[in-house]
């Protein structure tokens, strides 16, 4: 919420005038829009790919806390993200940000694809701060987790530690096999509308625009067309070429269920119910 400034329900229609078959959405630590979009993909003749941008504490106990991205592939991944995003937020202390360890969600991770998360990753992170024994350590846990479902992110949106790491990034992929993807974080669909939303990011953060220590937009976080992504990533070609494979991957449609809300009224009777169908779908 006041992340990313795209209705899901326009992602569709972007994705076709962007010319793109398939369009992934992923909130950060949930799955908020992910019905409305996936319906909305339907309706235009695009594929929906849903993740999610999970928040993770860093295993080498220094405080960081990064995002790794993951995507549904079938029900059981899905599931499985929605298993991992409730533990993001419930089996935390309340007073740090939702997240979950590498270790608690193992067990959890078949039916998912996963990124090490570019910039925002902790591989990028460790890389660009000099850890490489961290940073090798941290991708061999990965490859127990996603065993052939984990990508290298690559993100050329020109932000520091994406910049730092990235000859790294492709000496690690190239030497232990692991593909590489090309992406583009979007948080806005066009670039003119960089300001706004940096705006928006200052009411997430009870922030205000002249304020110098704040968090502040990625002027290239808008969604690009398909010849440009071509044009950024001509040199790594198979890149964005494995971006159709995940797409093609991650054939799934989430499931259109009701929502389950607790009973206000102190109907428990009728709750029991509405849990009972569901666990029928």
């Amino acid at each position: 919420m006041l992340d990313g400034a795209i209705d899901p329900k326009a992602l569709s229609k972007l994705a076709r005038e962007r010319g793109f078959p398939a369009i992934a959405i992923c909130d950060r630590n949930g799955l908020y829009g992910a019905p409305a979009f996936a319906k909305a993909c339907l309706e235009e003749g695009i594929q929906p790919i849903i993740g999610a941008l999970v928040g993770v504490v860093s295993p080498f106990g220094d405080g960081h806390f990064d995002n790794i991205p993951l995507y549904a592939q079938n029900e059981r991944g899905y599931q499985n993200l929605c298993h991992i995003v409730s533990k993001a937020h419930l089996d935390r202390p309340v007073d740090l940000p939702p997240h979950v360890s590498l270790d608690s969600i193992d067990g959890y991770t078949d039916g998912l694809i996963a990124f090490t998360g570019a910039g925002q990753g902790s591989l990028s992170r460790l890389l660009a701060e000099g850890q490489t024994t961290h940073a090798s350590l941290l991708l061999e846990k990965l490859e127990k987790l996603f065993p052939s479902r984990l990508y290298i992110e690559i993100a050329r949106l020109g932000d520091v530690i994406s910049d730092q790491a990235e000859d790294n990034l492709l000496e690690m992929a190239y030497k232990r096999g692991i593909p590489l993807v090309a992406t583009n974080p979007a948080q806005f669909a066009e670039p003119g509308f960089y300001k706004a939303h940096d705006a928006m990011l200052c009411i997430a953060n009870s922030s205000h625009v002249d304020a110098e220590d704040r968090q502040k937009t990625n002027p290239e976080a808008w969604v690009k067309s398909a010849d440009l992504m071509n044009d950024l990533f001509a040199d790594l070609p198979e890149a964005t070429a494995n971006s159709l494979v995940v797409a093609q991957r991650c054939a799934f449609m989430p499931p259109d269920r009701d929502p389950i809300l607790p009973s206000l009224a102190g109907d428990s009777e009728g709750e029991e119910k509405v849990l009972a169908n569901d666990a029928l779908l």
